[in-house]
């Protein structure tokens, strides 16, 4: 719409425009006709996409506002002398602030509230060390087979104890060492030889890598993943990708604290996360003497996960998918008393993979519009939060993620639910462990009719995840209501 704005106007003398507030859609439009323009106004819309490169060709430009737009991308490197006025706060831009002389001239409110911004007068971004010349000697990387059943989810269940994270770069020569760089000013530093030696325990064996647990010399614990089928990603591309994420903050969320690149393995550090996975929450070790996961829980650790996705979906706009791997492997457990509280790990993977064939290791691999060859929306990441809440009300188990032998597989959750609630709409699709209780059944119910929305076969007719949110909010403030 913006651009269609300008159009009949690209042969007039035009020295000012200004469309502050009008909830204008679509890209900005290509200005680079208009040489004699001074001030461009396109302030509170929402206007997507990044912000064009003509713009920094303007010989006269002295304003202007971008500011509380959905845009994205990084800045252009601006150095008009007659610039007097420039904010592109409240945006989704990314990357460093350019480092010119006219954009050192404005102050933080210019910049701030881009979460993946940084670079003066912001935060600076982190430093990333030069490559080793000449990298040690090492035998070539061993790829280790996992036997079907454990390749479930990312995070599946523990598999025993290293006495050292498994890399082919590690060195004792102090000249030599490898520094990380960090997001977290909170985290004692350290280098990847401290990483390398740390005991480590191997907490998972997904399709994308292994996960371990460090445990440094300085008493702090991490999660590192090491990933697979990266090895065509150029260095940029992945340092690119990391510092977008890494900056990212949300409670739902498990924070990425640093990186690694080499060209025969990729690390990333996470926060680590100690209770383990929902996976296991909801399906290992059912029997008799398990302690039920409550009505309570399960709504909790629910809104939780929708709450993390909707930030993800609002940050990455830009991303077809946002998350792409969404499954209860890869969302993390805390327990904090009697109450329990999720995080979103393994996210947003989708751009480091090189082709289609290695994206169906994702989560969303079994979706309808990726196995029909259809395009990829972010509606792929409604229909894995759909088979979420699925598993979660059912306590069954999806196929995609089933261990061999698991008698609560289901071939297809969804497809299941639909022919019991359509033979009669009951709590016979709850979870034996909810039915033991009368608490929630008409909430889950609820829930399930979520649920199926999310699932539907057709990506336009599942609703967007900031509308699942506030229906799961509106289900969880009648809860806390009926208490």
């Amino acid at each position: 719409m913006a651009q269609n704005c300008c159009k009949s106007c690209f042969f007039l003398p035009l020295f000012f425009l200004l469309f502050r507030n009008n909830s204008i859609n679509g890209p900005l439009p290509n200005l680079s006709n208009l040489v004699h323009l001074e001030s461009v106004f396109f302030s509170y819309n929402r206007l997507t996409g990044s912000i064009p490169s003509e713009y920094i060709e303007l010989p006269n430009l002295k304003q202007l506002e971008l500011q509380q737009n959905y845009l994205d991308g990084e800045i252009p490197p601006f150095n008009q002398p007659t610039l007097t006025l420039f904010n592109v706060s409240y945006n989704h831009l990314q990357g460093t602030i350019p480092d010119t002389d006219v954009l050192r001239r404005f102050s933080e409110s210019s910049y701030d509230h881009n979460s993946n911004l940084c670079g003066i007068p912001l935060e600076p971004c982190p430093v990333l060390p030069p490559a080793p010349l000449v990298p040690p000697p090492s035998p070539p990387a061993q790829e280790v087979e996992t036997p079907k059943e454990q390749q479930a989810g990312d995070d599946s269940s523990p598999e025993g104890t290293d006495k050292k994270m498994p890399h082919s770069q590690s060195t004792e020569d102090p000249e030599r060492r490898i520094e990380l760089p960090f997001f977290d000013k909170n985290i004692p530093v350290f280098d990847l030889d401290d990483l390398l030696r740390a005991s480590a325990e191997v907490l998972g064996k997904g399709k994308l890598g292994t996960t371990y647990s460090a445990n440094l010399e300085s008493g702090a614990v991490v999660a590192v993943k090491t990933v697979k089928y990266m090895n065509s990603l150029s260095k940029k591309e992945f340092i690119q990708q990391m510092l977008l994420l890494g900056r990212m903050r949300h409670e739902n969320l498990v924070h990425i604290i640093s990186f690694h690149y080499s060209k025969q393995e990729k690390l990333i550090v996470y926060e680590f996360v100690p209770d383990g996975s929902l996976f296991e929450l909801l399906h290992e070790n059912r029997e008799a003497g398990r302690v039920p996961l409550n009505w309570a829980a399960r709504l909790s650790i629910i809104k939780d996960i929708a709450k993390g996705m909707a930030f993800l979906h609002q940050s990455l706009p830009s991303h077809k998918v946002p998350h792409a791997n969404l499954k209860s492997s890869n969302v993390l457990i805390h327990r904090d008393r009697q109450s329990y509280h999720s995080k979103l790990t393994n996210y947003s993977f989708l751009p480091l993979l090189p082709s289609r064939k290695s994206s169906e290791r994702l989560a969303i691999g079994r979706s309808p519009e990726f196995c029909q060859g259809k395009k990829l929306t972010h509606k792929a990441d409604v229909y894995c939060f759909g088979i979420i809440l699925l598993e979660v009300i059912t306590g069954k188990v999806p196929e995609e993620t089933s261990p061999a032998g698991n008698e609560e597989k289901v071939d297809d959750l969804s497809e299941w639910v639909r022919m019991v609630v359509n033979n009669d709409w009951s709590t016979d699709i709850l979870d034996v462990e909810i039915l033991a209780s009368s608490a929630g059944h008409d909430e889950m119910l609820k829930l399930t009719e979520i649920a199926l929305q999310c699932t539907d076969m057709e990506p336009e007719k599942r609703p967007k995840m900031s509308e699942v949110l506030r229906r799961i909010e509106e289900i969880d403030r009648t809860n806390q209501e009926n208490d």
